[in-house]
């Protein structure tokens, strides 16, 4: 299957970007009013090219203006290579060396270097700006690049070039990762509807499918899709594409937001990353613009292993932006002085859910960010703690822990959460020596309050999976604990259980037994020899007694009556209410109006 490529211009104002694209493609991008007056490129433009090996090619045409930078970033964004344009009766000048920054910076590995207007020069005009071109792409990922003299008006150049484009190495694309679309522009379109475009950055989206506007947080449905001007039913990581959407209107959508399918990606204000300045920037403390994807925002810089940026040094840092930003690991970014604006580094994503990292936490967030940087994923559920993540956080995250029910957790937090689950156990059973086991609910408090429901159950059945704790129905004890009574004791239980007897159906006060002794009465309980029905406590032979009445006595008739109870049992109606709804909450009967049928069992 041959690839897509996304391949941008880049270069000074007036060096012919825009003019080479349309000896290429035959398509004039400039379609502006301000664009044709003033005769440069102030918007993105976008056409798609078929190369000769049927690949084909996104070309991104960028603004060359100094002022048009933040709209040069966001066409870069995304990628695969670049056709940087230098004048061959100019040779480079200081938006050639900008521009070449922020594509390292931005992680463009590859790309064609253009020498235009080369019928304008003559050849030792040309070999100065070759020699020019050269020495300003030294070290640079264009060290290698093939140097083409071009001419849009003479088509000098211009098969080569095309050739040059076609041997362009495929581009490698996640589409794994969760769908990513940085709107680069919205417009309506008549008959359709709103519509947005950009270069997907990652993962795959199928018409049809709900999606969000971050950070907005809008929804809205894809009811169309093209991929270079054509239809399909589905977009792929690497192509520029056009998204149809019902649910949002034009005004909605801006560029630096970010279309993802829904309920996959939130934004974040808190991002932990590697930066990098450039050897000519001035030290930086405070705050710097911050251009990601299509999105510019003012953020505070937090220096983690110093006081300030340093020129041509790589820091750690962690960034706090004004407004959310949509950002996964890896992403790059540039970084721009607020005033005046200018170039001044960029860098990577580490930890885009980052928690803020006050002064005295630096040295821990430093060793995170530097384990992250090696490609170690153990920060991430360290810094998830006892609540831990969710399934799909983890695999957002690419990390693999302890699952306990709905969470993944770190292996040492899991150690020690069930230190403190053993811990609160020992407790429990040196407090209560007579009982069983505590309830297991009883113990999801404390430290272990961090964990949902489904990760407390969790850490309990891999207890048991362990054989460190039994559990009984809704009771949890540890496996080697068993209730021991003295002789004393045992009598005293004993007691207890005949004097419940004794009561019959009317059972024993519960209030005096719980209270002067709860033990004993809990541990009769728990043994169900004895139950508690409304306020009483009633012995489980006497109950099961009854049972065998009320069925007998339904046995041959339909129904049974309050009053046919009362007379059967002897009982008043303080009494007897009780008692028939336990018959019922068993299911020996069934209510009917104010009367009792026997339920059949199979």
């Amino acid at each position: 299957m041959l690839s897509n490529l996304v391949v941008g211009t880049a270069g000074h104002i007036d060096h012919g970007k825009t003019s080479l694209v349309k000896a290429l493609t035959g398509v004039d991008l400039d379609q502006l009013p301000e664009e044709k007056e003033r005769g440069i490129t102030i918007a993105l433009g976008f056409t798609p090219y078929k190369l000769p090996s049927g690949r084909q090619i996104a070309f991104v045409d960028v603004p060359g203006h100094e002022r048009l930078v933040r709209t040069m970033v966001a066409g870069a964004t995304g990628l695969d290579a670049v056709l940087l344009c230098v004048s061959a009766v100019e040779g480079v000048m200081p938006q050639t060396r900008e521009h070449l920054a922020i594509l390292r910076l931005l992680g463009i590995e590859r790309g064609v270097v253009a020498l235009t207007m080369a019928d304008l020069a003559d050849d030792e005009m040309l070999e100065l700006a070759r020699l020019d071109v050269l020495e300003v792409v030294d070290g640079t990922f264009l060290a290698n690049a093939p140097v083409i003299a071009t001419s849009a008006v003479t088509r000098l150049g211009i098969d080569a070039l095309i050739a040059a484009l076609d041997a362009l190495p495929d581009a490698s694309r996640s589409t794994d990762a969760p769908f990513r679309l940085p709107v680069d522009r919205a417009f309506v379109r008549r008959g359709f509807g709103t519509v947005t475009t950009g270069t997907a950055r990652s993962g795959r989206l199928a018409d049809g499918e709900e999606v969000e506007i971050l950070p907005s947080g809008l929804r809205a449905r894809v009811r169309g899709i093209e991929v270079h001007g054509e239809t399909v039913g589905e977009t792929l990581a690497g192509q520029r594409t056009a998204l149809n959407l019902a649910g949002v209107e034009r005004d909605d959508l801006h560029r630096g937001e970010v279309v993802v399918r829904a309920h996959t990606i939130q934004p974040t204000s808190m991002i932990d990353a590697r930066v990098s300045l450039l050897p000519d920037a001035p030290e930086v403390a405070g705050r710097v613009r911050v251009l990601l994807g299509t999105s510019e925002v003012m953020a505070a810089v937090s220096v983690l292993d110093g006081e300030a940026l340093l020129p041509g040094h790589t820091h750690y840092v962690q960034l706090r932006s004004e407004h959310p930003l949509v950002a996964l690991p890896g992403d790059r970014f540039v970084l721009r002085r607020e005033s005046p604006m200018s170039t001044i580094g960029g860098g990577v994503v580490l930890d885009p859910w980052a928690r803020r990292a006050r002064k005295r936490d630096h040295s821990a967030a430093l060793a995170e960010c530097e384990a992250l940087d090696r490609g170690e994923h153990w920060p991430f559920l360290r810094r998830a703690g006892d609540a831990g993540l969710s399934r799909e956080e983890a695999t957002l995250r690419g990390v693999e822990g302890v699952v306990l029910g709905d969470r993944v957790l770190d292996p040492e937090r899991v150690s020690s959460l069930q230190q403190s689950f053993l811990d609160a156990l020992a407790t429990w059973h040196r407090q209560y020596p007579l009982r069983p086991g505590i309830p297991r609910r009883d113990l999801h408090r404390g430290p272990l309050a961090a964990l949902t429901e489904r990760a407390f159950d969790g850490l309990a059945d891999r207890l048991a999976s362990q054989e460190l704790v039994a559990l009984e129905g809704p009771l949890v004890r540890n496996a080697r604990f068993a209730v021991a009574l003295d002789d004393n004791q045992r009598a005293a239980l004993e007691r207890m259980a005949k004097r419940v007897r004794d009561a019959g159906l009317e059972g024993a006060d519960a209030a005096p037994l719980l209270t002067e002794a709860a033990d004993l009465a809990h541990l009769l309980l728990e043994r169900k020899e004895i139950e508690r029905v409304a306020d009483q406590l009633v012995h489980a032979a006497v109950l099961a007694s009854l049972a065998d009445r009320v069925r007998t006595f339904l046995s041959s008739r339909d129904r049974m009556t309050p009053a046919d109870f009362k007379e059967l049992t002897g009982l008043t109606r303080k009494h007897a209410i009780p008692l028939l709804e336990w018959l019922d909450r068993n299911r020996i009967t069934a209510r009917v109006g104010d009367d009792r049928r026997l339920v059949r069992t199979a």
